[in-house]
This record gives C-alpha cells, structure tokens and sequence, in this order.
C-alpha cells in the first residue's frame, strides 16, 4: 500500500524546519511612512532590504504569513550558478536576431555565475551558519541524446570558469551508485545550503542593517499617488496604509492579483520533497560519494541530495505540477528515488512537503520596472541564487539613483501568452502528462 512509505512519526512540513522554524520573532509594527516599501520577504525581499539598509535607505519588508513560511525554507538548497537557464538558450528574442541574443545570453550566464558569488559573500560577512559547501553538482544524462546535448554547453560554462566536464556512463558510480542516466555532466562551481537556516540569517542580517520587518502584514491594494501630491505610492495593509517613495514587488511564485500584469508573466509550479528517515552514514555517504547536489535532464526533473548532516536523502521533484497532499506527492517521489537507487527499497519517508517555483514563458530571470514599481521574480527553479542576487541587484539599483540596466536581467522584455490570467491550475495537469509521456518516450527509443 502506497502508506507504508510514510515512517511511523511522519510530518508534513519541511525537514528544514527541524533546525529553523517560521516566525514572526523579529517583526514590527509597519510604518506609516517608509523610503522603500518590499513586498515579500523571501531570499529576494529580504536580500533587497539588507542592501537597502546597508545602504543607509529607509527600507520595510512586508510578509504576509510568518517569515519564512514560503518557497524560501522549503527548496532543496541547491545553489546554482546559471547553468539552469536552459531552455533560455532557445535563440529566440532580441527581435528575433539569434547573434545579438547569443551576446545576451553570453552576459546573462556570466551575471548568473556571479549569483552564487553574491550568495557566497552574503554567507561569509554575515556569519550566517547554514552548512554552505561549494561541492558541485552532477546532472544526469536521462538518455544517450541528452548527454550529447549537455557535452554541446560544456565550452560555453566553461568560458564562465564553472568547472564544467562530463562523466560517462562507464564512470557514473564516480558520483552516484546507480546506474540509471548514461553519464552526465558535472559543474563544480555550484553550491549547497541549508535553506531554512540561510533564511533564518538573512532575517537576522536584515534586522541588524535596520530594515523594518513585517510579519503578518498582507498588502491588499497599491495606489500610485499623483505627482502634484509628491508621487510615490500609498500601499494599503491590513495592518494599515503605508506611503513610499519606491515599491518593489519580490512575490515570486506567490505573486497575486496585487500586481495582475506580473501575475500574468509567470507560471507557478509546485515542487515537492520529501525526506528519509535517518540512515547508515555510510551508506548515506556511498549514494553521492563526493557529496554533490544531483538533478537530471528529464522533463519531470528529479534533484536530490545528501541532508546537511549526512543522515538522510533529501529527494525533490515534479511528483505533481500542482499543489497536492503528501499522501499523493510522498509516495511518487518515493517511487522515482527507488528508480534511482533500488538499494534504499524499505526505507522510509519522515517529512514531506511542497512550495511553488515561478516560471516564465522565456525561462529566464527577470528583474525591473512595471508601472512605476520595481520587481524581480521567475527564478524558473533557480531561485536561492537567483533572487539573493536579484535583490542585491535591485537594491543597488535604487540606492543609485539610476534607472539605466544594471545586469543582463534587467529591463529584459518579460513575455505573456494570451488569454492567459495567471492562473495556469487547469492547464499543469495536462503539461505534467504530455512531459511524463514524452520522457517515457524518450527513454524507450534511447
């Protein structure tokens, strides 16, 4: 029976939230009046006010639950530099002109390797405690076509010195102990975190610099005030009207109908993990031998991990597309993982849980202005490097005065499909199914 995977003290919320739970410790009263008003408090709401603060900028972060209760404690802590934006790398846009986009993508691949830098920077000047390893990642070929398409970016990562080769499949058990992909490529310049205790010091981090921190605290309906009454913007709460000279929208997967025309530019995914009950360090050790984040070329993407203290397995991926229980999600995870490695058969699962990714329909990171608002969101899966980086980015920005492009990311044309309200729940289910039919379409001709 698809239950007896569920270990007898199963929890449904993240394991990370055994180290570090969501709180509202460090919240304030919201002011009646503030510089730059973030809404959102996750890795990108929360970078923003940091710099901001440093920066000597009056800043308040708004989060409308507990802090921490969203996307941003519950990743699978992997720390990516740029070598996600796959499908970006369609040869599509800038007018269509494939080699001014190659210059773009060019740039916005060197932006995204100095993403994991901002991260690693963050970490060490803020003595942030979150098991931070720089160790790498492996990508699983899922068929021999996938392998020769990752061998084709292998110059090109390179050029932005990831420490990119490729691992064939007679060399696989070099970095798993399963003989599932044929081969695959590794990036050395990658990265693995805690999530929640990253989160956690980036709060705490934020507080010290002086940004004023909100819990609790939903913001309902943004106003633009007019020019003869000074500009900026009357942001109503319900915990009250705030003025700002500046918003900026750092909602992410969790964008609403407070901002429609950015809810129509991304797509929110669900992703689910689960965990492993405690297991044998050695063996938990001889599943990634060089302790590498893994993820795979499928459609339906897997990625996993050692846990931080190397006790247990961290699984994730796309057991749905859409939000379900872990009575469906656990046990489809719990499948794919004895797919990967058939010796963990029996072992059971203690936590299980989901948050949302946001995408956009050119699969690529997107920071800018939108009606007199900053905003910075789509990390398509990428998102502990990507929306640090983002709102760093975003606050040097503003504390700069300047409107001009400061990265590849920014001002990029940030696209819509019609007829499309931001609301994709009817059409994942279809999208989750044609990807899975294709991926057992593709392995069955491989």
């Amino acid at each position: 029976m698809a239950d007896s995977v569920f270990h007898k003290d199963f929890k449904s919320m993240p394991w990370w939230w055994e180290w570090w739970h969501p709180t509202n410790e460090l919240s304030q009263d919201p002011p009646l009046k503030v510089d730059v008003l973030v809404v959102g408090a996750g890795y990108g709401g929360l970078s923003t006010g940091l710099e901001l603060a440093r920066s000597g900028v009056d800043v308040a972060v708004l989060e409308r639950g507990d802090f921490g209760v969203g996307a941003s404690t519950r990743n699978g802590g992997g720390v990516s530099g740029g070598t996600t934006m796959g499908k970006g790398f369609s040869g599509k846009g800038v007018g269509g002109d494939p080699e001014a986009w190659k210059k773009v993508m060019a740039r916005m691949l060197s932006d995204a390797a100095d993403s994991l830098t901002q991260v690693e920077t963050v970490i060490q000047r803020e003595g942030i405690e979150c098991h931070w390893r720089l160790n790498g990642r492996f990508s699983g070929a899922y068929t021999p076509r996938h392998y020769k398409e990752q061998e084709a970016k292998v110059g090109t990562y390179n050029e932005k010195a990831l420490g990119t080769y490729m691992i064939p499949r007679e060399r696989q058990r070099e970095e798993i102990a399963s003989d599932y992909y044929y081969g695959g490529m590794v990036v050395e310049r990658t990265g693995q975190l805690h999530p929640a205790l990253y989160y956690g010091g980036l709060l705490k981090a934020a507080h010290r610099a002086g940004a004023k921190l909100c819990a609790n605290c939903d913001a309902e309906k943004i106003e633009r005030k007019s020019p003869g009454s000074g500009g900026g913007f009357r942001v109503l709460t319900s915990k009250g009207p705030i003025e700002a000279r500046e918003v900026v929208i750092a909602t992410n997967g969790y964008t609403t109908e407070l901002t429609p025309t950015l809810k129509r530019k991304l797509v929110p995914v669900a992703s689910h993990i689960i965990a492993t009950e405690e297991l044998p360090e050695d063996l938990v050790q001889s599943l990634i031998p060089k302790n590498r984040v893994v993820s795979d070329t499928k459609r339906v993407l897997c990625y996993y991990r050692q846990s931080p203290d190397s006790k247990r397995v961290i699984f994730g991926g796309r057991a749905r597309f859409t939000q379900v229980t872990p009575e469906v999600s656990a046990p489809v995870l719990h499948g794919y993982m004895l797919e990967r490695w058939p010796q963990l058969k029996g072992v059971k699962i203690t936590h299980a849980w989901t948050g949302n990714v946001a995408f956009a329909f050119d699969f690529l990171p997107h920071m800018g202005m939108e009606q007199g608002m900053h905003y910075l969101m789509a990390c398509n899966g990428s998102g502990v490097a990507m929306m640090s980086y983002l709102g760093y980015q975003t606050a040097r920005k503003i504390a700069g005065g300047s409107n001009a492009a400061i990265n590849a990311f920014d001002g990029q044309p940030f696209p819509t499909v019609p007829f499309y309200n931001g609301n994709p729940e009817w059409v994942l289910p279809l999208v989750g199914a044609w990807y899975r039919t294709r991926d057992w379409w593709d392995r069955a001709t491989a």
